[in-house]
């Protein structure tokens, strides 16, 4: 059997040695466009930033390592020009720019993504860049040390736009961050970009939110970046991080079909439209486990996955099915980690689909032992069975493992109820007795079944406090850094002695600083006749989520 895989990062290299270790006698030829396979790509931003500090690191095996090991022919610098389905031959150009015909039994196409570069006045100036592989790496590393780059702009403020921020940052170099969007991180809801938001401009990164770049100009040592709004911008440095779309040119260009979101439509065994052609990785479109709607996902870890999954397909014939993935990431932002996983609330609304969202904040590991920081979970779940949707997380310690765990759930049709009941290794150092994620399935069974009614921040952002009684239950310690105005002020300790200064004619919103006291507040107030609703997450969420930015000077 002849295996021919176009793309040698993730998926496909994956894929090759899987297909080896099925198949010891199988011929496997590995061609990559580039000059380098196999790299942690995700690792692009902290080399630069210097945190790794070795550029062999990068590599999990060279192009010689690896086809030594398993056996296989890879061809660097030999990119693929197109597909005969029907005779099933590939013609290729070699580093010399000689092409080729090569034959094949199974094809596999892992072609990844590209960065876009929008069609922007000067976006080819000098000193502008993309990061995707390795020789984008080398030629931001080299910039940046031949030319003393003092200042940097972000343009989009994604995963690999914040890991950069934080990198230039931590070699020395003043970062601005530009983003279309009112939040950073797209994957995460507004109230927990906001958390997000703060960490950014306390370690002195400028946040330009809510506009887009609309020219870029050279002008002598510097770049001016012109905004849509108005304002210029000089710096020595731009990075793109704009977004990418799927490298699906070659499988388009040669009839094989994509599909809603403009990637390579797959089957349940990653087979392409074309018979005994498969696809993994960033350029499939597959659809997603909870909306059964086909979506792109740009993560390492599925491309891995597929790789693995389409090596036995391609070998054994197509038995193995891929069950579809729901978009798990993590990342670390200066001394934030953000996580998420699953459908964010603002997608679900998108989409009309019903839902119910809570938001906790809770201590890392025991709260008596030292080094304890706060984590703040977001829910989002259905609203008559509790089944999991998604959920997201900022914290410092331990975000990685809630993720994880909440993922695993999701993906096996889990519901809020299955965080209660997951038994967690507990040592102080770890956890507390009731861990966060527990606690997240407390709260949110809460407000299913009506014992908390809830009410969220925007919904009283936009509320007429005429109407309603505003209770803040904390202590006026904590009330003299900050409330909402308008509100009562009645500790939760004083209340039941208390009564007489409360309303009942109007409903009662309640608010602590993260959920709790109001909690205890409410069953307080309940069993006497007063309609009540509890803050979801609390000042501080509240003050997060409708906190000004202060605005950024030029």
């Amino acid at each position: 059997m002849k295996h021919l895989i176009i793309g040698g990062v993730a998926g496909g290299a994956t894929a090759a040695a899987r297909i080896r270790r099925a198949d010891e006698f199988a011929e496997i030829i590995l061609l990559e466009k580039g000059k380098y396979i196999s790299f942690a790509n995700c690792g692009l931003p902290y080399y630069i930033g210097g945190t790794i500090k070795e550029r062999d690191n990068l590599f999990v095996q060279t192009p010689l390592s690896f086809g030594v090991r398993f056996h296989v022919d890879v061809r660097v610098e030999n990119e693929a020009l197109s597909i005969d389905a029907t005779n099933k031959t590939v013609r290729i150009r070699n580093a010399e720019g000689k092409e080729y015909t090569e034959s094949y039994d199974r094809l596999l196409l892992s072609p990844g993504a590209i960065p876009v570069r929008p069609p922007l006045k000067g976006i080819d100036s000098e000193g502008i860049f993309t990061l995707r592989n390795i020789e984008d790496t080398d030629a931001v590393k080299e910039y940046i040390l031949s030319h003393k780059v003092k200042n940097a702009l972000i343009v989009g403020a994604g995963f690999i736009g914040l890991e950069m921020a934080e990198n230039l940052h931590q070699a020395g170099t003043k970062v601005s961050i530009v983003e279309m969007m009112d939040q950073v991180m797209a994957p995460i809801d507004f109230s927990m970009a906001t958390l997000v938001h703060d960490h950014i401009l306390q370690k002195g990164v400028t946040l330009w939110l809510g506009k887009s770049v609309e020219a870029f100009e050279r002008k002598g040592d510097l770049l001016e970046v012109t905004l849509k709004s108005g304002e210029v911008l000089r710096t020595d440095l731009v990075i793109l991080s704009i977004g990418v779309r799927p490298d699906t040119k070659l499988a388009s260009e040669n009839g094989i079909e994509l599909g809603e979101t403009k990637g390579i439509k797959v089957n349940r065994y990653l087979e392409t439209s074309a018979k005994d052609i498969y696809a993994v990785g960033d350029a499939v479109e597959f659809p997603h486990p909870i909306t059964g709607k086909p979506w792109l996902n740009y993560l390492a870890n599925p491309a891995n996955r597929q790789g693995r999954i389409v090596a036995d397909n391609m070998v054994f014939g197509n038995h193995t099915e891929y069950e579809g993935a729901i978009g798990t990431s993590i990342a670390k932002v200066f001394d934030q980690t953000v996580a998420s996983t699953g459908l964010p609330a603002k997608r679900l609304k998108a989409m009309g689909m019903s839902y119910l969202s809570s938001t906790t904040h809770s201590n890392s590991n025991a709260g008596y032992y030292p080094g304890a920081t706060m984590l703040t979970i977001k829910l989002t779940f259905a609203p008559d069975n509790g089944k999991l949707f998604g959920a997201q997380i900022v914290g410092n310690a331990g975000v990685d493992k809630r993720i994880d765990q909440i993922a695993l759930l999701i993906k096996k049709g889990g519901a809020i109820y299955d965080l209660i009941e997951l038994e967690h290794a507990y040592a102080p150092p770890y956890s507390s007795a009731k861990d966060p994620i527990a606690i997240a399935g407390y709260v949110a069974s809460n407000i299913i079944s009506g014992a908390m009614p809830v009410i969220y921040w925007r919904e009283l952002k936009d509320l007429d406090l005429q109407n309603v009684t505003l209770l803040d239950v904390r202590t006026p310690g904590e009330v003299a850094y900050g409330t909402i105005p308008g509100a009562i002020n009645i500790p939760v300790d004083e209340l039941r002695f208390r009564l007489n200064e409360l309303p009942k004619d109007k409903p009662v919103i309640i608010f602590c600083a993260v959920g709790l006291r109001g909690y205890l507040a409410l069953k307080i107030l309940q069993p006497r006749g007063y309609q009540t609703r509890n803050l979801s997450g609390g000042y501080r969420l509240y003050k997060a989520a409708t906190a000004i930015l202060p605005k950024p000077s030029v």
